[in-house]
């Protein structure tokens, strides 16, 4: 790619490049002197899985990875135990070092899922924050004075609303900066939440007398409800180790089933988030819908298959649209009731041969759980026995929304409607 190129490549999706300018100046000389430029985005493991929000700007690690730049994915190990402050209006509680490490450990594992392992540093900011030392963190603290601090938004608010600020939590733009100056970064990556933080890293390398990371500023991804942010307390997440499809408690979820659950309009902001489309591919998809070319449905079954291709495979994706359709086929009302053998059925054996679920283990939670009544009445016991001998019928319900009805016949468990 040409430099400019590459600078479109790399601002789809963006918030800001601060300054471009100066990336640009980056780009032009790592492609003169053939020195990549070292790419660092930091985590802090405060939770053990990564969800899509997370991806935006792993992706964004990503291209750079394929214009072939150094990327690091930095665990913050040591600022974990701190806790971001960012965009929160009370002090967090800290974590240990041991839920720091056990979590760590699940990134190690997820981040792969995007990023090439054999070209990706992956790096502990423990290695330089525990050897600094009482005497070279007071040093540390010299380089930034406490006007500079009370400037960030979140520290200003929790002022003028009489809230408390920890003394640790003033700390953490500053340890978070001075990552950038044990990497010597060249372009750090990070949410709009983080803007303060990636900026102070620029004023720190500077009194480091380095030469000042440009930093990538990129959007917080609204969750599954449209309106919050992606967050796992707030139930509103896709979890990039999350199977493919899933039924419960006779709802479609999992991957493809979240993505599905989205508003057209949010559909357009994942297109451009969490895929690989090029701003013109989905400015093209989006007039094909607007004319009415294209259902907005199948171009959001379209967005569903490719997240799940990029986080398990085609053949998962293929499979999980399957049992999505069949799973919406059953939900519509049958006006004949669906045929099985004659016979006495467990009611966990009836689901499967009803089709209602696919596996056993899933029968089994459902029922356990109170997700499945017979003939109106919960029934939680999987070894119930349902008779369906001599043309007996019996109505079955999973959840709120999914019913059949279910009559005993001289055939294999086939539908009649």
């Amino acid at each position: 790619m040409t430099i400019d190129e590459q600078l479109e490549y790399l601002r789809k999706g963006t918030v800001d490049i601060i300054p471009e300018r100066e990336l640009r100046a980056k780009l032009e000389r790592s492609a003169k002197t053939g020195h990549p430029l070292r790419v660092k985005l930091g985590v802090d493991p405060t939770a053990p899985d990564i969800h899509l929000g997370h991806t935006v700007v792993i992706r964004k690690l990503r291209a750079f990875q394929e214009l072939g730049h150094t990327v690091i994915f930095l665990i913050g190990d040591f600022t974990g135990l701190i806790g971001d402050p960012s965009g929160n209006s009370a002090t967090r509680p800290q974590l240990t070092r041991e839920e720091i490490n056990a979590n760590a450990e699940t990134y190690k594992q997820q981040i792969f899922k995007l990023l090439d392992p054999e070209k990706t540093e992956l790096r502990f900011n423990s290695e330089w924050m525990d050897k600094l030392g009482s005497d070279g963190f007071i040093r540390l603290a010299s380089h930034v004075t406490v006007k500079q601090i009370l400037e960030r938004d979140d520290f200003a608010k929790r002022l003028t609303e009489e809230k408390p600020i920890a003394l640790h939590e003033l700390l953490y733009p500053l340890t978070q900066a001075y990552d950038s100056v044990a990497l010597n970064a060249d372009v750090e990556l990070g949410g709009t939440d983080q803007k303060f933080n990636l900026l102070m890293g620029r004023n720190l390398q500077r009194e480091y007398e380095q030469e000042a990371q440009v930093a990538v500023i990129m959007p917080l991804l609204e969750g599954t409800d449209g309106v919050q942010k992606m967050s796992k307390s707030l139930g509103n997440y896709i979890g990039i180790n999350e199977p493919a499809f899933e039924l419960v408690d006779g709802r479609a979820t999992g991957m493809f089933g979240k993505v599905m659950s989205i508003s057209d309009e949010l559909m357009w902001r994942y297109y451009e988030l969490c895929t690989d489309f090029t701003q013109s591919q989905i400015a093209a998809l989006r007039r094909s819908a607007e004319i009415g070319e294209r259902n907005p449905r199948d171009l959001k079954v379209e967005l569903a298959k490719t997240i799940v291709t990029d986080f398990h495979s085609p053949a998962e994706a293929s499979r999980a649209e399957e049992e999505f359709d069949r799973f919406f086929r059953l939900r519509e009302p049958q006006f004949d009731p669906w045929a099985v053998q004659y016979g006495r059925y467990k009611l966990v054996d009836l689901l499967i041969a009803t089709n209602l679920v696919v596996s056993k283990k899933e029968a089994r939670r459902l029922i356990e759980q109170g997700g499945v009544s017979v003939n109106k009445e919960r029934c939680t016991q999987p070894d119930y026995e349902v008779d369906l001998s001599d043309d007996q019928r019996i109505f079955l319900q999973i959840g709120k929304r999914l019913f059949l009805e279910v009559r005993g016949a001289n055939t294999s468990a086939t539908s009649e409607s």
